[in-house]
């Protein structure tokens, strides 16, 4: 995802996870610590309804690059982004994310489900990604 902001100003708006539900839907989000080793626990849903999900953070480079390891019963696995300065008043953001079977699921079950649920949170990622660009160039830091 291109956005016309400085890549310095996306990283902000993006490590500032207390606001992430200024952009990323329905998710909530607290921080323990800064940088490398802080803990993270999101909360993903709709009211009541949702999951939690945990993370620490594994590798830390500002302003280019955030890995976190998701270490819940639910979420497992690794995910981060990077930011690529394309110029001085524009950055491309790329987001990954590489999961594994929850820990009380069979690890078939999981394969057999994950296709049903993988557009939906491609959609809700690219959507998201989406209402970040729209908050940044906004001016939002």
């Amino acid at each position: 995802m291109d956005v016309a902001a400085p890549a310095r100003r996306v990283w902000d708006v993006m490590v500032d996870w207390d606001r992430h539900d200024d952009w990323m839907i329905g998710t909530r989000v607290r921080a323990f610590g800064e940088g490398r080793g802080a803990r993270l626990l999101a909360w993903t849903g709709v009211g009541p309804v949702g999951f939690l999900d945990r993370m620490v953070v594994t590798d830390w480079d500002p302003p280019q690059r955030c890995v976190v390891e998701h270490i819940g019963w639910l979420v497992r696995g690794t995910g981060g982004f990077e930011i690529i300065a394309l110029d001085a008043e524009r950055a491309q953001v790329i987001w990954w994310e590489r999961l594994a079977a929850p820990a009380l699921l069979p690890t078939w079950l999981f394969r057999l489900g994950w296709p049903l649920v993988r557009p939906v949170a491609r959609l809700g990622l690219r959507y998201s990604l989406r209402r970040l660009a729209r908050f940044v160039e906004r001016g939002a830091r």
